[in-house]
């Protein structure tokens, strides 16, 4: 099983979520639990699970190399891209390899094949373990814009490592998200067999939710919501997921505690006796919300 943890917007608690549920999911269930931070360009998990990182390889995103003497200028690569990035100017072949999206199609239409395959660094992928938790991260290079081709190497190697374990060693998996509703959280949600929205009880954090629940519905997912701050907004976020049938997993009180442990690096449940009782419920729902409850 693997489950996303989203959120329309950044500060909802997503990241506090993902790590408490990471924390007690094997006591909870009784399965091997694998935390991912797909969260690439500010991953933040790794600060409360403290994982011990084993090893940490670079992830490189392919780009055309043109060779100017074999080019005709023609201009097929050109017309191709949609992102500006190879052109012809004056009489010299061009690539801008930050606006590459690595799609290769200006090598398969290049009728000469004066492009090849070359390479620009997107970031690390990292592996880990905190304790029984195994771990998985990816951390975008300072100054790289795109984040989606990053996330897909760390989803890449997370299909690798779920592929080598053995069916009774084979993890759940849970995945960190990047916030909002852009390109980077839809790469990640897309390889979720259900998606958990950690939503907050203000006018913000209903607007941001609405779009959230809008952008993910055509994955055909099954999703629902962790409210946090419960108490702390209106009872708008509740009327929406009523009206649009979206089940409400946990609800986490708006409690200066739960600030004081996340602002200590702590987690949910150990914030007080009832919070780990809330993870541990919430464990089990999103388990059921994937069609998956085990019971250790």
């Amino acid at each position: 099983m693997i489950a996303a943890i989203a959120s329309g917007k950044g500060g909802t608690g997503k990241t506090t979520v993902s790590a408490s549920l990471a924390s007690i999911w094997t006591e909870a269930l009784g399965r091997p639990v694998l935390a991912v931070d797909l969260d690439v360009e500010e991953p933040n998990l790794h600060l409360f699970l403290r994982p011990l990182i084993a090893t940490s390889r670079v992830a490189r995103l392919e780009i055309p190399v043109v060779d100017a003497l074999s080019c005709t200028r023609c201009g097929e690569c050109r017309e191709l891209c949609q992102f500006g990035a190879i052109t012809i100017l004056g009489d010299t072949p061009m690539v801008f390899a930050e606006m590459c999206h690595g799609c290769g199609g200006c090598l398969a239409v290049c009728p000469v094949g004066a492009i090849t395959p070359g390479a620009r660094e997107l970031g690390c992928v990292e592996e880990g373990a905190a304790g029984a938790i195994g771990f998985l991260s990816g951390r975008l290079r300072v100054g790289e814009s795109m984040s989606p081709p990053l996330i897909r190497a760390v989803t890449q190697r997370l299909e690798e490592l779920l592929g080598r374990s053995a069916p009774a060693s084979l993890p759940d998996v849970l995945l960190d998200a990047p916030p909002g509703v852009s390109c980077p959280a839809t790469a990640a949600v897309a390889v979720a067999d259900c998606i958990v929205l950690v939503a907050e009880p203000t006018p913000f954090g209903v607007h941001d939710f609405k779009l959230a629940v809008e952008a993910f519905s055509p994955l055909g997912r099954p999703m629902g919501v962790v409210v946090n701050r419960a108490g702390s907004g209106d009872a708008a976020l509740g009327r929406f997921c009523r009206q649009v049938g979206l089940p409400i997993l946990a609800e986490i009180p708006d409690d200066r505690k739960v600030a004081e442990t996340y602002a200590q690096g702590g987690l949910l449940a150990e914030a007080a006796p009832a919070y780990r009782s809330l993870c541990l419920g919430l464990a089990s729902a999103v388990a059921g919300l994937a069609g998956e409850v085990r019971h250790a």
